[in-house]
């Protein structure tokens, strides 16, 4: 975060040219935000801001933060999410008091995809951001949003889910109209609903319950 209090200034030459402080941070007023989508976090507490010459103030809090995000899986496993990170003020109007920007464009910021797991399920895809003002109880407020795209690696779900089930389905296809005798496609019908049955368990355990259509690979 990066602010000014014009009431906290003065003149290096008067102070043998200190031109910055360290300061804790409960020592000057601060911008108290919020993250909207936040169910629970982790703080460092770096309670700490530098404060310049010309009453220019800098605070870095770096968090670990768990957010609430909708999920569409409906082409599952080739699907990709997008999840807002909504920072915002409540206490004080945007009208009269407090207006958020952002200081970097979503060009700058490529250097957040190394904060981003190489080998994780999610592949980091975009970041864009939006500022807008938000109404609540009759007050506009400023909020600035960070829409983060990620891509799912679908290769373990290849290989695990889709290629099996492909195969299941293949072998029922070439007994059914082979020249086994009645009684063996019985048989072998029974096992392939049992696989398929199995493969079904295995979908149910790993997808999230939370989306509103359920993944085509999931429909038979």
């Amino acid at each position: 975060q990066e602010w000014k209090n014009t009431f906290a200034t003065w003149d290096p030459q008067d102070f043998c040219n200190i031109s910055k402080l360290v300061l804790p941070m409960d020592t000057y007023w601060s911008p108290p935000i919020f993250i909207l989508e936040r169910v629970n976090g982790q703080n460092l507490n770096l309670n700490y801001m530098a404060v310049m010459h010309n009453g220019s103030f800098n605070s870095t809090q770096p968090f670990q933060v768990t957010l609430t995000c909708s999920l569409v899986i409906l082409k599952f496993p080739f699907d990709t999410q997008m999840c807002n990170l909504s920072i915002a003020s409540f206490l004080y109007p945007a009208v009269t008091d407090l207006v958020m920007k952002t200081r970097r464009k979503p060009a700058e910021m490529k250097d957040s995809q190394s904060y981003f797991l190489t080998d994780g399920e999610w592949k980091f895809t975009n970041l864009s951001i939006t500022e807008h003002i938000e109404e609540l109880d009759d007050g506009e407020f400023s909020v600035v949003t960070y829409v983060i795209s990620m891509e799912r690696r679908p290769t373990l779900y290849i290989l695990n889910l889709i290629l099996p089930t492909c195969a299941l389905y293949l072998l029922d296809m070439a007994v059914l109209f082979g020249p086994s005798s009645l009684e063996e496609k019985t048989n072998f019908q029974i096992a392939i609903i049992l696989g398929s049955s199995m493969l079904a368990v295995i979908l149910n355990n790993i997808l999230p319950t939370s989306s509103n259509k359920p993944p085509i690979i999931g429909i038979h």
